[in-house]
């Protein structure tokens, strides 16, 4: 496995390594992945971490706090040094307070209206409950999860500064933020990094937000770097979504698309053959090497696909082939 470290310019020598494959545990956590299977969920982590996957991104939303417990319970047999837990704040579903962002269901179909909010009490709650879900006592990166209108950037980042002044919480991160919102938060805090969207379908991030991290030695963790589960290369047009499996409404998944997009992973399946790789495991090693991306959150809901995930970066791609794939992908439209 191959590691990339986050430094802390503020303190010498302290810094943050993580695994380039990093474990994205939203599906872990069920909710709007069409339900989980525990066990599996923990196998799959624990699997992966003996595979060289170390580093685990969760978050209280998934779940409901059910990913954070079974990321907890997958890690309780390893010492804690040895892996970095990644989680959030910043998004509530039993307070009606700060910015509305979604009407949803929970696992056992109960309706919950969920909230952006990032206030300086709601983040030390937040940290308590994560803490002890995740069965231990100090937080890696802590990330606010998605922006909140209603509360200022200074007021959160200062939040997360005394936390990591307690010992609870090692470095701050945030997700989903513009380049612009980066630089007022880390005029306020030493700012590690940003978790933002990107894939082969979806590069908006170059455009910004990279540049700024690049420029700025920020890290950036690219979630969905296979569009969830579009850019495997077994979805194809016509494909039965759950009720309650968050994709069916994407844009990405209509059939148009999905025929699009499988034409194009058939033009790089034969280099997948010559790498003796699966389509989403190329797919996985291009990412992680396009310029600013730090590491790729990816999911698993068993321990096949999550080892599958760790053997992307067995993979070895010349600048040629690189050039190659990048040349075929300029000639992927897809239809919004």
């Amino acid at each position: 496995m191959i590691f990339r470290t986050i430094t802390n310019s503020q303190i010498e020598g302290h810094n943050l390594e993580l695994s380039v494959i990093t474990f994205g545990a939203w599906a872990a956590g069920g909710w709007m992945w069409g339900g989980t299977e525990r066990k599996e969920a923990v196998d799959a982590i624990r699997k992966s971490y003996h595979a060289g996957v170390t580093s685990i991104d969760t978050a209280p939303i998934y779940g409901q706090g059910l990913s954070e417990e079974i990321v907890g319970e997958a890690i309780k047999e390893v010492p804690r040094e040895k892996v970095q837990i990644l989680t959030k704040f910043g998004m509530r579903w039993d307070l009606a307070k700060g910015d509305f962002a979604m009407s949803s269901r929970d696992n056992s179909g109960k309706e919950i209206d969920i909230y952006k909010y990032a206030g300086k009490e709601s983040i030390i709650k937040e940290c308590e409950d994560s803490l002890r879900r995740l069965g231990t006592d100090y937080i890696d990166l802590y990330q606010i999860h998605w922006p909140d209108k209603t509360t200022s950037i200074e007021e959160t980042m200062e939040a997360v500064g005394m936390l990591i002044q307690q010992g609870k919480v090692r470095f701050a991160g945030v997700c989903n933020y513009t380049a612009a919102m980066m630089e007022e938060a880390a005029s306020y805090i030493n700012l590690a990094s940003n978790q933002v969207p990107y894939s082969m379908v979806n590069r908006d991030i170059e455009e910004q937000t990279v540049p700024y991290c690049i420029s700025h030695d920020k890290a950036v963790l690219a979630y969905s770097p296979l569009e969830r589960g579009l850019l495997t290369g077994k979805m194809k047009p016509g494909h039965h979504f759950s009720p309650d499996d968050h994709r069916a409404s994407l844009h990405y998944f209509r059939d148009e698309n999905l025929t699009r997009v499988n034409r194009f992973l058939t033009k790089i399946q034969e280099l997948a053959h010559e790498k003796n790789a699966s389509i989403g495991q190329l797919v996985l090693r291009w990412t992680v090497e396009q310029p600013g991306i730090t590491i790729a959150l990816v999911g698993a809901r068993d321990a096949k696909q999550a080892l599958q995930n760790a053997a992307a970066m067995d993979i070895y791609l010349t600048p040629i082939e690189m050039d190659y794939i990048t040349w075929e992908l300029e000639e992927l439209k897809l239809v919004h």
